[in-house]
């Protein structure tokens, strides 16, 4: 989860928008003086911790972090992975976290045959290896390295005719039903990109399909965006992006949905599990997609689907015949959770930060990247705490195994440690990996304000503006029209996209309604080896981050962001940019079925007209497209009244706030404290339905998640919009009051939040 799309030419134009870009005003700069959450006597002292913190942070340490945890591949039941949980074990141990190991025993399946041969209309086997370079030292350790495979995928012996699919993602099919053509009984062949890779089999079997090819395109990850390996740091010919394929309707070990895989839990057998794919799916090199892809014949492919190879992209299917044959080792593999606690002065509530530490090879950068910045944050606290630093609340810093296969270790510890979190977890920071460039934060946008302040205090180590400055000018350039940039100019805060899945924050968010953020940086990066065995220390230190100063400045991030939730009086929340969030995803419902209505309507008056029919090359026969009922009305009226009763108790929250820090910050009682902190805290749960989404119960947020055919992308208000998605009007519209019903709780839980504290402020004077 990265910025890589950022284009090159922002950093031409970023000057020149800082240069006509207005200055903070008064108000906004004391605003950011005074710590959201915090009194004018705590205030200052916290700002002198994070000082020492921010100054204390190495960047060497961070490169040695990486070197010494990239050394050798570390997959899932490997023996690095578990040296090199022990190792950081015993670095936690070492700056006075009391730290253990937490073990699950998960199903891991490994490659025991993989082939990918044409057999007609001529001869080619794919090598399906990725050669080592003499000059990078760690790309020749092949004993250990995971071979080029699809994790979950179902085994199989196919051989068919091939067709390619584009992305392979839905509306590729819609284009291939369009011109006449079926995979039905077929094996694809879908480039990586717009999309999680998981929904391409999964889309393939819906459509008949008995067997799925995924290759690396140069036009999204080689040649195509610079210099490949080793001359720059794109992806060369043989290279190869493993990945798991395990559908994510239940994140986590497949044997064991809901619940943690301790050594007591039941299991499923595989057969029972429901997220090992349909169809055998291996991934290929873009050099062994070559021979495959020119033997198609049939129309030649939209100009939107050809990619950087220098051929004619056909679709097929055939003359091409494929042999796909996949077999896997089905075995339960331990994972090792390394838990790291410093406690502070009140137990009762928790803030937690994560990365993961497993990968699919040497995983420099994947999860490497992250995983080692976040280890010299937790160095610095306990540095801090030596000298006498004691964190309001209990600090836990979580290095997660089992990640890359499905979010393994840190959902088998949410589902284990549920009612735990439940009641203490204040937020949760995670991280994946980092590069070199600008600050695009995802998460829940309770925590927009704060994250926003962070990113104030926090400097780029290339420009020297701050790290909030900068993004927001990137955020400007980017923007798509004059309405948004003249919408993100008037904004005191950064945006907060809504994240779905994909990381180790899935669980926190999703399932345990815990408050939420994803932190890196991204962007400016010269390269990409994604999954391959080149994401290695030599690579990442010679294209990425190449003095780790950015490595750095997500450690200041997450460790600054940690101290500032742990230390507040009151927990930094704001609900007001949260509530604006959810009535924008509701606007979105609206304009969805506006836009369906009025699309499926012109559809329908132009095949009466015949207009296909008359736009149909008789040469090049195309299909029309069928007949759609045209939506019908839908009554968004109670999400409407419970966003606006949202919207009301969280300004009013937010005014009673501010008013208590513009006038000296009254010190409120620990009684009181306690007591607001406490109804802080149950609001993020109200987000939550037991039930779960319809047909995806595991995911409980009503608000945030992803969707069933996007993977990691964030579709919310899941609820209804996969049902409109799916044409299902009538049942999206049943979905509304439910959701009303959630905001509307939630409504509630702030308006007694407000109540405590606007008597405890009356009282403090």
């Amino acid at each position: 989860m990265t910025l890589r799309s950022v284009c090159c030419f922002l950093l031409a134009i970023v000057p020149t928008i800082a240069a006509q870009s207005k200055p903070e005003s008064n108000a906004t700069a004391e605003a950011a003086a005074h710590l959201a959450g915090y009194s004018t006597d705590t205030s200052p002292v916290e700002r002198s911790w994070e000082k020492k913190f921010q100054e204390g942070v190495v960047p060497g340490n961070i490169r040695e972090n990486m070197r010494r945890l990239s050394a050798r591949p570390h997959h899932v039941g490997s023996p690095y992975d578990k040296d090199n949980a022990e190792w950081i074990l015993a670095r936690f141990k070492e700056w006075g976290f009391e730290a253990r190991i937490e073990t699950f025993n998960v199903l891991f399946p490994t490659p025991k045959e993989r082939v990918v041969e044409l057999v007609e209309p001529t001869k080619f086997r794919a090598k399906l290896q990725e050669p080592a370079l003499a000059l990078d030292p760690t790309s020749n350790q092949a004993a250990e390295q995971l071979p080029t495979y699809n994790a979950y995928s179902a085994d199989g012996d196919v051989t068919a005719q091939l067709v390619y699919v584009n992305y392979g993602n839905r509306e590729d099919y819609e284009q291939l039903e369009r011109l006449g053509i079926s995979v039905k009984g077929a094996i694809v062949i879908a480039r990586y990109g717009q999309g999680w890779r998981g929904i391409k089999p999964k889309v393939a079997a819906e459509h008949g399909a008995v067997g799925c090819i995924i290759y690396s395109d140069p036009k999204e990850d080689g040649f195509f965006e610079g210099d490949d390996y080793p001359s720059g740091g794109w992806r060369p010919r043989d290279g190869v992006q493993r990945g798991s394929v395990m559908d994510t309707d239940y994140p986590g070990d497949p044997l064991t949905p809901g619940v943690g895989a301790t050594a007591d839990a039941k299991r499923l057998s595989i057969q029972e599990a429901k997220t090992i794919t349909k169809i055998p799916v291996l991934p290929i090199s873009y050099a062994d997609a070559l021979p495959l892809l020119s033997s198609l014949k049939g129309p030649v492919a939209p100009e939107n689907w050809r990619g950087a190879l220098t051929i004619t992209y056909h679709i097929g299917p055939g003359p091409a015949r494929v042999h796909l044959r996949v077999a896997s080792n089905w075995d339960i593999k331990p994972i090792y959770d390394v838990i790291g606690t410093l406690r502070g002065a009140d137990e009762g509530q928790w803030v937690l930060r994560g990365n993961h530490h497993d990968a699919w090879v040497n995983g420099a950068d994947d999860p490497i990247s992250g995983q080692a910045a976040m280890l010299e944050e937790a160095r610095m606290l306990g540095e801090l705490h030596r000298q006498g630093w004691i964190p309001k609340r209990t600090i836990i810093y979580c290095a997660w195994d089992g990640e890359e296969p499905g979010l393994l270790g840190s959902v088998e510890w949410v589902e284990t440690h549920l009612n735990e979190l439940q009641k203490h977890a204040v937020a949760y920071i995670n991280s994946d990996s980092t590069e070199r460039g600008y600050f695009f934060p995802g998460g829940t946008q309770d925590l927009q304000s704060f994250v926003s302040g962070v990113a104030r205090d926090i400097e780029d180590p290339e420009t020297h503006m701050s790290v909030f400055q900068r993004s927001h000018l990137v955020s400007i350039a980017k923007a798509k029209d004059a309405e948004e940039r003249k919408d993100l100019r008037k904004r005191n805060d950064l945006v907060v996209s809504a994240l779905g899945d994909g990381s180790d924050f899935t669980a926190f968010q999703d399932f345990a309604g815990i408050p939420t953020l994803s932190i890196d940086f991204g962007g400016e990066d010269d390269g990409d080896q994604y999954h391959s065995i080149y994401d290695d220390f030599y690579w990442y230190a010679h294209f990425i981050d190449t003095d780790f100063a950015y490595g750095r400045a997500l450690a200041q991030t997450g460790g600054t962001a940690m101290m500032r939730l742990a230390d507040a009086d009151l927990i930094p929340y704001d609900y007001s940019p949260q509530a604006e969030a959810i009535a924008k995803y509701e606007e979105e419902l609206e304009k969805l079925l506006k836009d369906k209505q009025d699309e499926f309507t012109e559809r329908n008056l132009q095949l009466k007209e015949g207009v296909f029919t008359a736009t149909s090359d008789p040469r090049k026969p195309s299909v029309a497209p069928p007949f759609e009922t045209v939506p019908p009305y839908m009554n968004f009226a109670p999400m409407k009244n419970a966003i606006d009763l949202l919207k009301k108790n969280s300004e009013r929250y937010s005014r009673i706030l501010s008013d208590w820090q513009a006038k000296g910050s009254p010190r409120l009682s620990a009684q009181d404290l306690e007591s607001i902190n406490a109804d802080l805290l149950k609001i993020p749960r109200l987000f939550l339905n037991e039930k779960g989404l319809p047909e995806r119960p595991w995911f409980k947020n009503q608000i945030y998640a992803p969707g069933a055919y996007t993977g990691y992308g964030a579709k919310p208000v899941a609820a209804v919009r996969e049902y409109m998605d799916e044409k299902k009007w009538r049942e999206a519209e049943a979905q509304v009051p439910q959701v009303a019903q959630v905001i509307e709780n939630v409504a509630t839980g702030i308006s007694k939040a407000a109540d405590d504290l606007e008597k405890a402020v009356a009282q403090a004077r």
